[in-house]
C-alpha cells in the first residue's frame, strides 16, 4: 500500500490519510451500502497508519461484527458512531449547543454532538424544545446565549432553527431531519422552511446529516492559531 501521495490504495477504497494534516481531523467512514469486509479492511488501513476512526450510519449489526478484529472501537447506538481514537488525548475547546426539536430527532442530534465531542469541542444538549412548546426554549435563553455556535436539529416543519437564530448572535448550523408526517416528506419539508429563515446567520446541511452539522460547528468553534 502506497502511501506516497497522501492516500492508502486498497484498490476498491483509496484512504485519505493526508487528510488530518490537512483539515485536523482523518477522514470519517460513511457505513451504509459497503460490504463488511470492506470496511474491515477501511479500518485496517486507517489503523495501521495511526490514524482515528470515525464511523458513521454504523449499525448494530455491523459493528459487532467489526469489534471482533478491533477490540478497542467503541459504539454509540443512539448516534449510530463507531470510533477509536489512537494516542491522541482530546483537549476540548469553546461550546456548542446541540439543540433538538423533539425526541424522534436526538439520533441525529447525537451525531452531531459526538462528532463535535471527538473533534475536540465541548458540547452542551438541549432536547425536546420543540416551538409546540416554545416555553421550553425561552427557559434556557442564558444556555443558549452562552453558547459560540448553535446546532438546531428538527424534523416536521422545522421551524425551531429561524426561532433559535432570532434570539442569539452567534452562528446556527440547521439540520432537518426525515422525522414527521406524509406532508414533510422524509425532511424535504423542514429542509425547504431552513433553507428559507428569514433570520440571518443560518446554514443548513443535508437531510439527517448529523456528522456535517458537528464537523462544521467545530471549525467555527476552534479559534485560528
Amino acid at each position: 500500500m502506497n502511501t506516497k501521495f497522501g492516500f492508502c490504495d486498497l484498490g476498491f477504497a483509496k484512504l485519505d490519510i493526508d487528510r488530518v494534516r490537512r483539515r485536523g481531523f482523518a477522514e470519517a467512514v460513511y457505513c451504509p451500502g459497503k460490504d463488511k469486509i470492506h470496511l474491515k479492511k477501511i479500518c485496517a488501513g486507517f489503523i495501521r497508519n495511526k490514524q482515528p476512526l470515525l464511523l458513521t450510519k454504523l449499525d448494530k449489526n455491523t459493528n459487532s461484527f467489526l469489534r471482533k478484529s478491533i477490540p478497542g472501537l467503541k459504539y454509540n447506538p443512539l448516534a449510530k458512531i463507531g470510533y477509536l481514537i489512537q494516542n491522541k488525548t482530546i483537549v476540548k475547546k469553546g461550546q456548542i449547543l446541540v439543540v433538538s426539536a423533539g425526541t424522534s430527532d436526538i439520533p441525529v442530534a447525537e451525531e452531531a454532538a459526538l462528532t463535535a465531542e471527538l473533534l475536540g469541542s465541548n458540547v452542551v444538549r438541549l432536547y425536546d424544545v420543540g416551538v409546540a412548546g416554545v416555553h421550553r426554549v425561552m427557559h434556557k435563553i442564558e444556555e443558549l446565549r452562552k453558547a459560540k455556535v448553535i446546532v438546531v436539529v428538527a424534523g416536521m416543519e422545522g421551524a425551531l432553527t429561524s426561532l433559535v437564530s432570532g434570539l442569539v448572535s452567534c452562528p446556527v448550523i440547521a439540520v432537518p431531519t426525515s422525522c414527521g408526517y406524509g406532508a414533510s416528506f422524509n425532511g424535504l419539508a423542514p429542509l425547504l422552511t431552513m433553507l428559507n429563515s428569514c433570520s440571518p446567520g443560518v446554514v443548513v446541511v443535508n437531510i439527517d446529516n448529523g456528522f456535517g452539522a458537528g464537523y462544521f460547528a467545530n471549525l467555527i468553534n476552534t479559534p485560528k492559531e
